[in-house]
């Protein structure tokens, strides 16, 4: 018997390490530590009802776990042979428990490929990966496959980027493997920096020998022996664990000098960011690891004719590479028959935001937007409406209800003024002001501007202050129009993807929500009640008792009484100085009778 505890970065942060510890502690006093392993294993996906513990073979899947549970999922399950009801998941239709993963709607409409051994294995271990196919890849191209062979195949698959361009991935291995040169490079770009996102980071924790195969393999079609994974360091698990990947790699001889008996060389080494978004940029990234500033270049040339060091380098990012084993195995024609027409495989998101089932998921491309929010997501918070979802990071776009039936693929997304982006997706409900929204992604990305191009590093900047204006109550129509007519400059003139794409948020907001825009300007109003200078506090006369709480908390002195008496109340009733109060909220939070709303 197999005990599976999540080992992932959010589960670690919820005692998921002391659940490990206290299975291993019990099962020693019971005697039981040769008949039931506990492995340690990557992130299961279903972030929201984690930490998460799964039995096998029964596979039974237990949620939000705590350390005080596992005697008795030990002394029930383990020993006795009974589920422990009350930590399985509750389906929220029927109210029934499943044990089964497969018959959660969290999963239900999800195919994992990238994240195939994701919640498997132990990552630490490189003989469970072996056998589960790992390397296996690696092995048929380095003794059936020509590298032309390999190139092809991945060609054929129609695999494209995951890192958010879509350049099909085969052309991309393909021009690069026709610049030879006596050094040439394989890089990983793990340098995940969208807010909200951690697909890449998952992959790494929960199957890092996915990414050292794939590298070897694309070393192997390209004519490379060097590896190199930028990643950054604010992920210490990932580079703890992608580190014994590699170190286990060479000791079983993966990796280094005549892998495989065949001839061929590769090996990996790693480097660390310090967090810059822009270094996902892949010139941006290749300056980095040379120890130069973190800035973009104009291309061509591109990185596969003159990349790190000048030579020929083929850039990746981590889930593109933990697609390439499998494609391999199972053959192109297998990974180009799921998907849609022009975007073959499946995408994996980071669900996050005002939704139930916040997690990370992998669906076919052509899934819609209404399946994941609502299938696998769960809907929204609360029983809220839903209002957007922003898909791409700082360089998508906020859709809304009519774009729920859209399918996700590259093409898609761009038609419907977003993009694919390295796969955060962010929902809002109604308490989300979609001014306050595109405030907060272009404050990210004049923070995370390098600088050396005027339209990213003044034209964002200029944008910036204009939406601080309108959340503020002090913007014009014409302030509008001036956003606009700033990016679509920025688009057209800025030198890399991140200045490119950085008015999306902002343009998306002001063609979906205009009349929030107006009403911010216009009526001096936020709807959802975020913008704080446009924010009003008042006092329904009819409902206050006159208790005077709320006149004790106030800290701006702002609340008076006044000469009313409502009917069947002794007391006056209050009334808060728009002019004094500071929209601190002391007031609401006291009222025990809902007298005070925000206007």
């Amino acid at each position: 018997m197999h005990v599976l505890c999540c080992g992932g970065t959010g589960c670690q942060a919820s005692a998921g390490a002391e659940i490990i510890k206290n299975f291993e502690t019990i099962l020693a006093e019971k005697g039981l530590q040769d008949e039931v392993q506990v492995v340690r294993t990557g992130c299961f996906g279903f972030c929201e009802k984690g930490p998460i513990v799964k039995i096998m073979p029964d596979n039974t899947f237990y949620t939000q776990v705590k350390p005080e549970d596992v005697e008795k999922i030990v002394n029930e399950h383990i020993i006795k042979g009974r589920k422990v009801t009350d930590l399985l998941y509750m389906d929220p239709e029927n109210k029934e428990h499943v044990s089964d993963s497969k018959h959660m709607g969290f999963y239900r409409k999800q195919l994992r490929i990238a994240l195939r051994n994701c919640g498997f294995i132990n990552p630490e271990n490189i003989d469970e990966c072996i056998s589960r196919g790992g390397y296996e890849a690696l092995g048929k191209c380095l003794t059936e496959m020509t590298p032309q062979q390999v190139v092809d195949e991945v060609t054929k698959s129609g695999l494209r980027g995951r890192g958010g361009a879509g350049f099909p991935t085969g052309v991309k291995w393909g021009l690069c493997a026709k610049n030879k040169c006596d050094e040439m490079y394989v890089i990983c770009n793990a340098d995940e920096g969208d807010p909200g996102a951690f697909m890449d980071r998952s992959i790494m924790e929960g199957d890092p020998h996915s990414v050292v195969e794939a590298m070897a393999i694309c070393g192997y079609a390209i004519g490379a022996t060097h590896g190199l994974v930028y990643i950054r360091a604010e992920y210490p698990l990932a580079i703890h664990r992608l580190q014994i990947a590699i170190a286990q790699a060479r000791e079983y001889g993966l990796l280094g000098k005549d892998i495989m008996g065949t001839g061929f060389d590769f090996d990996i080494e790693l480097r660390y960011g310090a967090g810059a978004f822009v270094c996902g940029e892949e010139t941006a990234l290749i300056h980095s690891m040379e120890g130069k500033r973190g800035e973009p270049t104009f291309k061509p040339p591109f990185p596969a004719v003159a990349g790190y060091k000048m030579k020929p380098s083929n850039v990746n990012n981590v889930e593109t590479f933990a697609n390439i084993p499998i494609i391999i195995t199972k053959g192109a024609d297998w990974f180009a028959s799921i998907g849609s027409e022009k975007s073959k495989g499946t995408k994996v998101f980071a669900l996050a935001g005002q939704i139930n089932n916040v997690g990370l998921i992998e669906v076919p491309m052509g899934t819609t937007l209404r399946d994941i929010i609502y299938e696998i997501g769960g809907g929204i918070k609360g029983g809220r409406q839903f209002k957007a979802v922003q898909t791409g990071g700082p360089s998508g776009g906020c859709l809304t209800e009519k774009h729920l039936d859209t399918q996700i693929d590259y093409d898609s997304l761009v038609a419907a003024g977003s993009m694919m982006g390295s796969g955060g997706m962010v929902v809002m409900d109604e308490t989300s002001c979609m001014v306050a929204i595109a405030k907060f992604y272009l404050e990210f990305t004049c923070e995370e501007s390098c600088g050396k191009c005027t339209p990213c590093r003044v034209g964002n900047k200029r944008m910036l202050e204009i939406l601080n204006k309108i959340t503020e109550g002090n913007g014009t129509m014409d302030d509008l129009q001036e956003l606009r007519n700033l990016a679509a400059v920025i688009k057209d003139t800025a030198l890399c993807g991140l200045g490119q794409t950085s008015p999306n948020p902002v343009l998306s907001t002001l063609d979906n929500f205009w009349d929030e825009y107006v009403e911010h300007v216009v009526d001096k109003k936020c709807r959802a009640g975020v913008c704080k200078k446009l924010m009003r506090y008042e006092i329904d006369k009819d409902k206050c008792i006159g208790c005077t709480k709320c006149m004790k908390n106030c800290p701006a002195d702002a609340i008076s009484k006044t000469d009313y008496i409502a009917e069947g109340h002794k007391l006056p009733s209050l009334v808060i100085d728009s002019t004094k109060c500071i929209k601190c909220g002391a007031c609401i939070s006291g009222c025990k009778f809902g007298a005070i709303s925000v206007k």
